[in-house]
């Protein structure tokens, strides 16, 4: 263990330390993720992260050079899942700073368990690319193991058309219950899913990086069946000169599936994109979903990057 160094939890004010610590992990992990001050702000006022209780940063001076934070489920059946997140500045690796994260995470998860869910299973996820170098070493030292795959996706914008479908609005204030709703129906038959709180909408959805004029909703005879929501990391754009816009939710009502009603929302999405100047579109999709993945790829998305999630019963 390295010596000199100071551990305290988080606070708001680390936003600027914590972003120069993750646009130093990006700079050896390439996984595309760079980050301002106001980004990692919106992480630190999470509403469900207990940072107080539940998170740790790593110090070398003024340096921040390593953290982990938790967050844990409003609500849950059967399962509290709660995530552990965190990072090593590259320069501090291997250095046993990881290994004591993780294992304060471990612990800081279970007390928050014990105090929201206590008679659920508990279960600690941790979702990282799998080409950061020695994670699954480290992950799976600490009793971890991997039960989920996830592809990030893309899409490149040169040449794509503009695509006008009448029963296509984009996000207002007016329908932004809509769309929350029509995740959390949407969403209900993923793996993992928990449904999303208004107030962790407004934290993780319409944040700074949210795209209105980019998010749309399909209605079906009146009926709102689908969704597509749109965001976009100013940091990435000045770090890589690439406009990305990341299509973060695609849903639609079960009882509108296979009906064309994603297939139209990405055609949509995929034109004004581009109108709007964006080069390229990302998603995400879990492995096992074959259907969303043979429909992103009949839209022209290509896979790029693998994700693992990594799961403790604890």
């Amino acid at each position: 263990m390295s010596s000199g160094l100071t551990w305290r939890p988080l606070t708001r004010d680390d936003a600027q330390t914590s972003a120069d610590l993750l646009n130093a992990m990006e700079a050896v992990d390439k996984i595309g993720e760079n980050y301002t001050a106001e980004d990692t702000l919106t992480e630190l006022v999470d509403p469900f992260a207990d940072l107080e209780r539940a998170s740790l940063a790593v110090f070398d001076g003024e340096v921040m050079v390593g953290y982990m934070k938790v967050q844990y489920r409003p609500t849950a059946v059967e399962v509290h899942r709660v995530s552990l997140d965190g990072g090593v500045h590259p320069s501090y690796r291997r250095r046993g700073i990881g290994t004591r994260l993780v294992r304060a995470g471990v612990s800081a998860a279970r007390v928050l368990h014990s105090q929201h869910h206590p008679t659920l299973r508990l279960a600690i996820d941790v979702h990282k690319a799998s080409q950061i170098a020695g994670l699954a070493e480290l992950l799976r030292g600490e009793g971890f193991a991997p039960v989920r795959y996830f592809q990030r996706m893309e899409h490149s914008l040169l040449g794509v058309a503009a695509s006008r479908d009448p029963r296509i609005e984009a996000w207002s204030a007016g329908n932004d219950e809509e769309f929350r709703a029509l995740r959390n129906s949407a969403y209900r038959s993923n793996w993992g899913f928990t449904p999303m709180p208004v107030e962790l909408w407004k934290n993780k959805v319409t944040n700074q990086t949210f795209q209105p004029g980019l998010s749309f909703l399909l209605r079906e005879g009146g009926v709102a069946a689908g969704m597509l929501v749109t965001m976009s990391w100013e940091a990435d754009t000045a770090f890589s000169g690439v406009r990305d816009a990341h299509f973060m939710l695609v849903g639609t009502l079960p009882e509108y599936r296979n009906r064309g009603v994603a297939g139209a929302l990405l055609a949509h999405a995929l034109g004004a994109a581009a109108a709007e100047g964006f080069d390229r579109a990302l998603l995400n999709v879990d492995s096992e979903n074959s259907a969303g993945f043979g429909m992103f790829e009949r839209a022209g998305f290509r896979s790029t990057m693998q994700f693992v999630r990594w799961e403790l019963d604890a």
